[in-house]
């Protein structure tokens, strides 16, 4: 009777899980949302103050474009290896999976480390967050992006001890998803600052 109830209580554990994962899923899906959200509002904000340079430089004095075209084509490529990081956890390839994630980190970095150099060479130039309300419309909506691709490579790294601690689980299985997912919404947004901000502005 006492193993029955075992059983009885396990089987009900085990339906339980999914729905579990099922729901954080879900709970993901609305922070994006208040995600998408923040960024139309930033967005918004941009184009209406573009144009309020105070006297000061404008997009066309400051924006370098070679950068910019190198940090697109860097994070576009790093939205493609955590696709391929998605199909090797898919065939149950643990190994595999974790260095595509690497390669993806890295390449994440490196966007990173190009943003920053972006804006200290603008800085450098008298360009500050402060100059005018055009370079704060810019500094907020770009940066806020940065700084949600370094919450994106903490993550990953988090998910990669993760994965060499428990291996390829549900659990684990639902949290690559999520931050291969977040990590495409970033590129799309990318694709967004690129057009709107840097090739609009210089043109």
């Amino acid at each position: 009777m006492a193993q029955t109830h075992s059983n009885a209580e396990h089987h009900g554990h085990g339906h339980e899980h999914p729905d579990q994962e099922e729901m954080r899923t879900f709970a993901f899906w609305i922070y994006l949302m208040t995600d998408v959200i923040l960024f139309a509002t930033l967005f918004a904000t941009y184009i209406v103050l573009q144009g309020n340079t105070d006297g000061g430089p404008g997009p066309k004095d400051i924006f370098q474009m070679n950068g910019i075209y190198a940090s697109t084509f860097i994070l576009l490529t790093s939205s493609f290896t955590s696709g391929l990081a998605l199909l090797a956890m898919h065939k149950g390839n643990r190994l595999a999976l974790m260095n595509w994630l690497w390669v993806t980190i890295f390449l994440g970095a490196s966007f990173l480390f190009l943003e920053v150099n972006e804006f200290m060479h603008m800085v450098h130039e008298g360009a500050t967050i402060s100059t005018s309300a055009f370079l704060t419309a810019f500094y907020t909506l770009v940066g806020t992006h940065g700084l949600h691709v370094a919450l994106g490579l903490g993550w990953m790294i988090i998910l990669i001890i993760q994965i060499a601690k428990h291996g390829i689980t549900p659990v684990t299985k639902r949290k690559v998803n999520i931050v291969s997912l977040f990590w495409h919404f970033l590129d799309i947004v990318w694709i967004f600052v690129f057009t709107i901000v840097y090739l609009l502005g210089v043109k």
